[in-house]
């Protein structure tokens, strides 16, 4: 079975189904073809289920034998593998993928003794009915199951490293110049703040459905039985028995409007996850960061010393990718000429592709992330040689007394300067108008001391 999988993986069209099989694994059970056969046998049987149980004054839905429903939901309980390719052998005849699910249910029913129910299999539907209730639920349970639990996981990951170096100063650095220090836990914290927003919005997405027909109107259904309140009947239909959103106004197709959401959601979270994993890369250039070597592992064909950052690199590139189809799926899916085409049926193909790229990215920066260490003696020494940074707080604490040219001050003492520690305290006993206090403060504060309320911030946020 080893030998197998690595030969599929050799002949891979992608590196989803390749070099990252592991992804496809983790993703099939939502995304693939096999799944979206699955779900719409799932709508299809509870749709039947549903007329079952609530359309009365039909003798033939009347006369149902109750104790036979367990066997009708076994159509999508015991959905296999065999299953699947009788479908897919129905739907070679038929050319068509919705219509062989129908045909499949209605062949197990006639298999059942059921003949008398075949009729009411795909009644009042609309092939996009039972898509876009199979995706809905598809994305809903690939949300809650695979992508939150890994954005999570990031989430704890960089959050651990906030409060364990939120104490350690750095040199911050604005426009890749020395700038006012910082703790590394605290410019830890800012991602966590914001990969908590994003996540916290994908938790609040609400995957949508629609069930009313050909064009949106419930037209056939109505004609068939007029009696019955049909907005109402499919509101709780998608609601309680498929446990999605209800969308009450559409033309033949749902609109699409929740992936685009979600989509921009990914993607908006993977920028940021681009934004650490470049911010990683140069700090560990700066060699702020130890990369911990791993035996066997080899960084270069030439060079023996080198450790790379390749985890964070990977996840660089899954981003663009990812993101590359966030964006096609976001900026195409809301179209639909006139009342329906065919063209969102392609594109919504690719909505795993979207959540696969998006997680290894997320899964290659925890890997970078746990194979890295504070390198604080180079920090520190960097953070010490630059006590120019000072020029900030002296010329904010002469403000305080009036002096309207201090920030004139400073910039002639330090700008494009390395100033040393005796040179900035020399300036700072100069200061007479300065209270003992306040220049008792100063001659105290180091680099290293210089961080504001960084530490805090952490405590509070994280």
């Amino acid at each position: 079975m080893e030998s197998q999988d690595i030969s599929s993986r050799h002949f891979a069209l992608g590196p989803l189904d390749g070099r990252y099989a592991g992804i496809a694994r983790q993703l099939s059970p939502y995304f693939s073809e096999y799944a979206l056969v699955k779900n719409r046998i799932r709508v299809e049987v509870y749709w039947l289920k549903f007329l079952l149980e609530h359309v009365k004054g039909n003798d033939i839905l009347h006369n149902f034998d109750e104790s036979n429903m367990i066997k009708i939901l076994s159509i999508y309980r015991d959905f296999s593998e065999s299953s699947f390719i009788e479908v897919k052998k129905i739907e070679a005849i038929t050319n068509h993928d919705v219509k062989a699910v129908e045909l499949y249910v209605a062949k197990l029913l006639k298999e059942m003794g059921m003949d008398s129910l075949v009729s009411f299999v795909h009644i009042g539907c609309t092939s996009e009915d039972i898509n876009n209730t199979a995706y809905a639920y598809m994305i809903k349970k690939a949300i809650s199951e695979e992508w939150i639990p890994t954005a999570k996981k990031l989430i704890d990951v960089i959050s651990d490293l906030a409060i364990a170096n939120m104490e350690i100063p750095m040199l911050a650095h604005t426009h890749g110049q020395p700038a006012t220090p910082t703790t590394v836990g605290k410019e830890f914290a800012v991602y966590v703040y914001r990969f908590k927003k994003y996540l916290q919005k994908m938790r609040n997405i609400k995957p949508c459905a629609k069930f009313n027909g050909a064009t949106g109107n419930y037209s056939a259904i109505s004609v068939a039985f007029p009696e019955i309140h049909w907005q109402i009947m499919s509101k709780h239909f998608v609601e309680y028995y498929l446990g999605l959103e209800f969308n009450p106004v559409t033309t033949q197709i749902e609109s699409h409007d929740y992936v685009c959401d979600i989509m921009d959601i990914i993607r908006h979270f993977n920028n940021i996850l681009r934004d650490l994993d470049l911010d990683m890369w140069l700090y560990i250039s700066m060699e702020y960061f130890k990369q911990i070597a791993v035996q066997n592992e080899v960084g270069s064909s030439t060079m023996p010393h080198k450790v790379n950052p390749i985890r964070f690199e990977n996840s660089e590139a899954n981003v663009k990718m990812g993101n590359a189809i966030c964006s096609v799926l976001s900026d195409e899916l809301p179209r639909s000429r006139m009342q329906r085409d065919l063209s969102d049926s392609s594109l919504q193909r690719n909505i795993g592709l979207a959540f696969g790229y998006s997680i290894q990215a997320i899964q290659q920066t925890i890997e970078g992330l746990k194979k890295v260490a504070v390198n604080v003696e180079k920090i520190s020494a960097d953070l010490e040689s630059k006590w120019e940074v000072l020029a900030e707080p002296i010329q904010t604490m002469l403000r305080k007394y009036g002096i309207p040219d201090a920030y004139n001050q400073l910039k002639e003492l330090t700008r494009g300067k390395n100033i040393s520690k005796e040179a900035i305290q020399e300036f700072i006993k100069s200061l007479d108008v300065l209270s003992d206090k306040d220049k008792k403060t100063l001659l105290e504060l180091t680099p290293s001391s210089y961080i504001g309320l960084a530490s805090s911030i952490v405590e509070q946020e994280v």
